[in-house]
């Protein structure tokens, strides 16, 4: 099973990413948590370029995301998926659609062809949304990487999209308020993720990795 978590700056979703990994080792499972960018040895190089460098023009930035996403999927994700663990990322796909389709005001619809050529059609099984809003977000990050200190505007650019994916894919999608207790977040985490295993377990049938291709 391929599960990502996904939502603005502030969210929570380190947090919630490392709950339910403990969680689903207490089940005995093989679990392998990454993150993008920086998942791979090349990924945390392109993560220092594209979070701490200088200026990077926002389709240079596209690229750059769309490369590590490339490099993560075709040597971690893909080969975990293959013997049969469970992977979590923090972001995937739709981050790129969200931060550098309509935050940076780029074409949504290019960003996820680029994306989908990328990971070779790899969707995730379930992608978790921690819906924050852009002011709380704000007064929970820290601000020192250039994703973080963009403008209000941004931010609500970013939120937006990530709402209308969701609204877009609701079978996917599993859309929490990110300002409730941490606890009551992992619960229904837990819960839509019992529920996916549990139909898996009770089809029978080997399925392939990463749902039915991109939406």
């Amino acid at each position: 099973m391929f599960i990502a978590f996904e939502g603005g700056d502030g969210a929570g979703k380190s947090t919630q990413l490392q709950a339910l990994v403990s969680w689903l080792r207490t089940q005995g499972r093989e679990v392998v948590a990454t993150r993008e960018p920086g998942g791979t040895e090349l990924g945390c190089t392109i993560r220092d370029l594209l979070l701490h460098g200088g200026e990077v023009a926002a389709r240079a930035e596209a690229l750059l995301f769309a490369a590590d996403r490339a490099q993560h999927v075709a040597t971690l994700v893909r080969p975990a998926l293959q013997r049969g663990a469970v992977v979590v990322t923090d972001r995937y796909i739709d981050s790129s659609v969200a931060y550098q389709g309509a935050g940076r005001a780029l074409a949504p619809q290019e960003i996820l062809d680029l994306s989908h050529w990328a990971t070779r059609g790899l969707v995730p099984d379930l992608t978790v949304l921690l819906d924050v809003d852009p002011d709380t977000g704000r007064a929970r990050r820290s601000g020192d990487d250039r994703m973080e200190a963009a403008g209000g505007e941004f931010h609500a650019r970013v939120r937006a999209h990530f709402v209308s994916l969701a609204q877009a894919h609701p079978q996917r999608y599993l859309v929490l308020d990110a300002g409730a207790a941490p606890e009551s977040i992992a619960q229904a985490v837990r819960e839509r993720v019992q529920e996916l295993l549990g139909k898996r377990s009770g089809a029978g049938a080997e399925q392939s990795p990463g749902g039915p291709g991109m939406p």
